[in-house]
């Protein structure tokens, strides 16, 4: 804000900012809803969509199947595993008493105890044989369980190969859908940036600026903040060509203003300094004053010596003595700060 302008003016400035800003918010929350409308546009798809059903459905009631089959089984299994451990013990305890018998036997040697001898046998035997039964039992019952197992693994394989088959269809289709949103969301932002560009160059100096450029600040949001975010990037492509892009765009334009900037000073330093004064704003004279910068070229100038009264670089007057006083008076000053006569140049100015 230029010292120059008056108190109420510079409160006036700030509040027309003030209803730029409040301008520009509200197009952003209207934006914002309906850009976060805008992916509505497409119907939200889901991995399952994309998955065989009867194939699916088949393989989910073959593992739930197996499931039970092998609860059932590791069930039966524990039981058929406690009878074997039974009947394993009992025949252990059988042989531990008939080689004690045994041992008696040898000592006594009785023959009234050979048919005992056959009875013991033939008891050991029989529990030897049950033993073996209820060990054959468990061995089936863990074969039954693993065809279980295989055939649950098998099922969960053919349900994995449905999901990944279904998932890379469903991830392409969601770089579509992306895409497509982010054109919807293009062509909404698009003609609002090149609108807020068109407003830039004819209307920001305007009656109407705060509206122009609280319009200005709603399509920059609306392009940076509400559709770079969401670029596709397909590896990145997409980000950095829109990059490169914008800084052609950016650069051409900043390198042509520059030349323009240039030829133009240039085009005013051939001009005679009324000329050149006339080119200048009262307020912007006194703004880049105020920045201890010379008001035509716009090259530094030291101010605060009291020997320079013009601009070594592009001869303009800078300080010009009061006609009325003598002080060394502002030369882009409309009265003189010291007795406030009307100095203001209509000539080209000289030090006294």
């Amino acid at each position: 804000m230029s010292k120059s302008l008056r108190f109420s003016e510079k409160w006036f400035r700030r509040g027309l900012w003030l209803i730029a800003l409040i301008f520009a918010s509200f197009l952003i929350g209207l934006g914002g809803l309906v850009v976060g409308d805008l992916p509505k546009v497409e119907s939200p798809s889901r991995i399952e969509d994309f998955i065989d059903a009867k194939q699916a459905a088949a393989a989910r009631a073959t593992i739930k199947q197996q499931a039970m089959r092998l609860k059932e089984g590791e069930d039966a299994r524990a039981r058929a595993q406690l009878v074997y451990e039974a009947t394993r013990n009992q025949t252990q305890s059988a042989r531990d008493t008939f080689a004690n018998w045994l041992a008696t036997r040898r000592v006594t040697e009785q023959a009234t105890q050979d048919v005992e001898l056959v009875r013991r046998t033939q008891a050991l035997d029989e529990l030897k044989a049950a033993e073996r039964r209820a060990e054959s039992a468990v061995e089936k019952l863990d074969q039954a369980n693993l065809g279980a197992r295989q055939a649950q693994e098998q099922a969960q394989s053919r349900l994995a190969q449905l999901e990944n088959a279904a998932e890379k269809q469903w991830l392409d289709t969601q770089k579509r859908v992306e895409l497509r949103i982010f054109l919807v969301r293009l062509a909404f932002t698009l003609p609002l940036l090149a609108i807020a560009g068109w407003l830039f160059v004819k209307h920001r100096r305007g009656t109407y600026w705060p509206f122009v450029w609280g319009f200005i600040f709603f399509a920059l949001f609306a392009f940076f903040v509400e559709l770079v975010p969401y670029l596709p990037s397909y590896g990145g492509y997409v980000r950095y060509i829109v990059g490169i892009v914008l800084t052609l765009v950016g650069g051409r334009y900043a390198i042509g203003a520059l030349q323009r900037y240039l030829e133009r000073q240039k085009a005013a330093e051939a001009l005679s300094e009324v000329e050149r004064r006339q080119e200048i704003s009262y307020e912007v004279a006194h703004e880049r004053l105020n920045k201890g910068i010379c008001p035509g070229c716009e090259r530094p100038v030291d101010l605060k010596d009291n020997a320079r009264n013009f601009c070594m670089h592009c001869g303009i007057g800078l300080f010009r003595p009061c006609p009325a006083c003598g002080v060394r008076a502002n030369a882009f000053a409309r009265y003189c700060h010291a007795c406030g006569a009307d100095i203001a140049v209509t000539g080209k100015s000289h030090a006294a």
